[in-house]
């Protein structure tokens, strides 16, 4: 195969795609198209109704007008920082919370206990998938790495294309104890192969939470403290569900509306949500936060970094792409709530790792950029950190490498992806078909 010879002609073509694919933005106005599904605040067009999870970002005054209000997640009826503070000091939340989004009714202990033990003996996989499977061909790409094997598992399934309700909770509870193992063995691949790094298998141990045992099949000696799995778990917890409308979730719901097996469904999903706009965000973060320390020795001085600042937004510094990551949301305006959850356990997690003065950089980041952006942007409403400002700096104290970030968001995700397959599955009986209105010109 010449690849020289495809690319210069995908190259030359490339003038052709952008003149007949270009559509004029008075179009989208002459006919009402939201682009995104969104409207200018970022107001979703509504497609679909859900008991799975509530996002709240606004309230209505006495006039009906809608104001503003400090972001809030439900779960099944529940708030998420409820569901949080409920916890005991050693408890895990995890397998819990994901009974309580798969089935919409919190576990009694007995129902937990069994759960907790069918996950268990889900944390396996087929003779040799490891090794025929994971360890060939890796990637550095540790998603493609992962949707690859979740399509492969669907060959060891001998009732893969069975969509009954039953067979699929069945299936969505499989994947949800296998995804930790998927992915920590997809990065020891790649980083043995590509890295020239030691290669290591750890096999998850039963009685250990999702969060305990992601920990203990990454690291080479197991170890962990009880404060890195309890901020795990509660991270874990906050990407569980976030709404019917978010691009991987609603690409859960296509999918699953035209009557497609779940192993597809959870792939489609795991390819919307490696992009850089949904769950590789975080990655951003890190990077963005890497470039600011090489610019700004001093990271106490908030007007050196507000000065970076406006330079990133003025696209002079980083990426170029005048956007300060980890700020705003597309929901949320005054706050989101599991950025305020997260933060509260990061300052501890600082101090245990001894990274102090890089948590005060990150808050100082957080308090300036609003300012900076307010000072270069119309804004339609209000800019706070979102979930992916922290979740990076978390992520990278609990030495979590940054290839394996979009997966452990995945990790989580799947459960909510789950829950919306299994609603979907009951209460909807038509394929989701979206309209769109053609602009084409008519040649003959």
């Amino acid at each position: 195969m010449d690849m020289a010879k495809i690319a210069s002609y995908s190259s030359n073509l490339q003038a052709t795609c952008l003149k007949n694919d270009t559509i004029d933005d008075a179009l989208f106005e002459k006919y009402g198209v939201n682009r995104g599904l969104r409207d200018l605040n970022g107001k979703g067009v509504l497609t679909g109704l859900t008991r799975v999870s509530k996002i709240v970002s606004f309230n209505s005054d006495e006039n009906g007008k809608q104001v503003p209000c400090p972001g809030q997640l439900w779960y099944r009826g529940y708030n998420i920082k409820t569901l949080i503070s409920e916890l005991g000091e050693n408890e895990y939340g995890f397998e819990k919370t994901a009974y309580l989004l798969l089935f919409g009714e919190k576990p009694t202990e007995s129902q937990l206990l069994e759960f907790q033990e069918i996950l268990d003996e889900c944390r396996s996989l087929p003779t040799n998938f490891t090794r025929d499977v994971i360890m060939k061909a890796p990637s550095k790409d540790i998603m493609n790495s992962i949707t690859r094997s979740v399509l492969t598992l669907a060959s060891y399934d001998e009732s893969s294309t069975n969509t009954q309700l039953e067979n699929s909770i069945k299936q969505c509870i499989q994947l949800i104890a296998q995804y930790p193992m998927l992915s920590v063995y997809s990065y020891h691949a790649y980083n043995h192969y590509e890295n020239d790094d030691s290669m290591y298998i750890h096999r998850p141990r039963k009685g250990r939470s999702t969060a305990e045992n992601f920990l203990a099949m990454l690291r080479p000696d197991q170890k962990y403290t009880a404060l890195e799995a309890k901020v795990l778990d509660v991270a874990l917890m906050l990407h569980m569900e976030h709404g019917g409308g978010n691009n991987s979730t609603f690409t859960t719901r296509v999918v699953t509306s035209s009557g497609s097996d779940t192993y597809s469904a959870m792939a489609a999903a795991m390819s919307s949500l490696k992009g850089p706009k949904h769950g590789g965000a975080n990655i951003k973060v890190v990077q963005m936060m890497e470039d600011l320390k090489n610019h700004v020795s001093d990271w106490s001085d908030r007007g050196a970094i507000k000065d970076h600042l406006m330079k990133i937004l003025q696209k002079d510094a980083f990426d170029k792409s005048g956007l300060i990551y980890g700020m705003g949301h597309a929901v949320y305006s005054v706050s989101d709530p599991r950025e305020e959850v997260l933060k509260s356990f990061v300052e501890a997690l600082s101090e245990e790792k001894g990274m102090q003065k890089e948590y005060m950089l990150y808050k100082n980041v957080e308090e300036l950029a609003p300012e900076a952006i307010a000072e270069t942007r119309k804004i339609f409403k209000g800019v706070s950190p979102n979930v992916d400002f922290y979740s990076g700096l978390v992520y990278s104290m609990l030495g979590i490498p940054s290839e394996l970030f979009t997966p452990l968001f995945a990790t989580a995700r799947i459960v909510g992806w789950s829950a919306h397959r299994i609603e979907e599955l009951i209460g909807m009986n038509k394929i989701i078909r979206p309209a769109y209105k053609s602009v084409m010109e008519e040649i003959e």
